[in-house]
């Protein structure tokens, strides 16, 4: 057990806070899980709990693991990982899954092992990787737009504009970390706001496609401007209002301050989704007001611990993939919680480390992995003249 400890590097902080959010999320999880299991079970609850610790356990494997691979080598990672991520979206999408004629092609299961992941999670992470190999390669090159269309704009919207249909979400969180991240890296104004431009125009041109041909293609436009249309107008008959979100604003409000206790939510039998989307509403309600704030002051600790390490990590490479992998975690985990509290409309984004859902803890574990491989090797760089012989390094710096 010492010698496992011992192996663990990085910042201590952040493995305290990702390991005590872990714990946490089997009292959620556990209580919301109850609905679920009377609904597709014969109401044990116990098999859920174990899922979920199942899905911890190997999210932690997947952390540690990566967390042990110097970072610079995933700047050829992402070269790999970029093309076989953007194959999968395409069979995802392929599959032509429709519920009620809405597209609901998120998820694709391996063949041999049988589980099933959601593709576009995994994407975005490596697309981020990928942005910020680009964007620390040019950093002291004076490139034109026209030069970054193909090695940084094409991966992009081919990757956004295959999550799109399904998910648009995800697809609108990752277009703005995107341009977050290559906003921090320093790329010009005038290109970030043309490629603005180029994506709303794109979006407005599938929205107008959609409502014209609605058979042309399964997409969720109806599912999307109804959310909006919901969330913005405020006299709405009850019966037409979102039903998770006046199932989660009954949780919250029957939380008060210090809440029902754990276990006792009520709104859990009535909530879909308790365990995931919204279980920061069931949170709320059995933990009350104060501990909904206490896990909000968790994520706010981790992004003062991500500040930190951005301004103790000299490499260019090292900052960006903390900024570009740690701010989306956060950002996801704020529209989370903003949905529940009803400051966003419903979009299906989990809270993580706390949310159900194997997809959504592996993920969010390879990218704190990247992040705490950045703590724990910021130091190792050896400054060389010689070539390196790791095909990773090869393939970084010759594409």
């Amino acid at each position: 057990m010492q010698q496992f400890i011992q192996n663990i590097k990085g910042d201590r902080s952040i493995w305290a806070v990702v390991a005590l959010l872990a714990l946490f999320s089997f009292m959620p999880v556990y209580s919301a899980s109850s609905n679920l299991a009377y609904l597709y079970g014969d109401g044990n609850t116990l098999q859920f709990l174990i899922k979920h610790l199942a899905h911890l356990t190997l999210g932690f494997v997947i952390l540690f693991g990566v967390h042990r691979i110097p970072y610079h080598y995933f700047k050829g990672l992402s070269m790999i990982a970029l093309p076989i991520m953007t194959i999968l979206l395409i069979l995802t999408l392929a599959q032509g899954t429709t519920i009620e004629g809405a597209n609901a092609a998120r998820w694709i299961k391996l063949p041999v092992v049988g589980v099933t992941f959601q593709t576009s999670s995994l994407a975005s992470v490596a697309l981020l990787v990928y942005v910020a190999r680009y964007m620390a390669r040019i950093k002291d090159e004076q490139v034109s737009f026209k030069q970054t269309i193909w090695p940084l704009w094409i991966p992009v919207f081919m990757v956004i504009g295959l999550i799109l249909p399904a998910n648009l979400s995800t697809a609108l969180l990752i277009f703005a970390m995107v341009i977050m991240l290559v906003f921090v890296a320093g790329h010009p104004i005038k290109y970030i706001a043309s490629i603005l431009g180029i994506g709303l125009l794109s979006l407005t041109l599938f929205i107008l496609s959609a409502k014209a041909f609605p058979g042309l293609f399964p997409n969720r436009v109806d599912t999307w401007t109804s959310r909006i249309e919901s969330f913005l107008t405020d006299e709405v008959d009850a019966k037409e209002k979102d039903y998770q979100i006046t199932q989660a604003n009954i949780a919250i409000a029957t939380g008060g301050m210090m809440g029902l206790g754990p276990g006792k939510s009520i709104q859990k039998n009535f909530l879909p989704q308790s365990s995931s989307d919204f279980i920061y509403a069931i949170i709320i309600e059995e933990f009350g007001l104060v501990g909904g704030l206490s896990l909000l002051f968790f994520y706010l600790f981790l992004l003062f611990r991500l500040v930190v390490l951005v301004f103790k990590t000299s490499d260019y490479f090292g900052r960006l993939l903390v900024i570009g992998l740690g701010v989306p975690l956060l950002f996801q985990a704020f529209i989370n919680m903003g949905v529940a509290v009803s400051l966003f409309p419903v979009t299906g984004q989990t809270l993580p480390l706390i949310s159900s859902g194997g997809t959504s803890i592996w993920t969010t574990c390879v990218a704190l992995g990247v992040i705490l491989s950045v703590s724990a090797h910021r130091k190792d760089k050896i400054e060389t003249n010689e070539p390196s012989s790791n095909p990773l390094d090869i393939l970084s710096e010759t594409i």
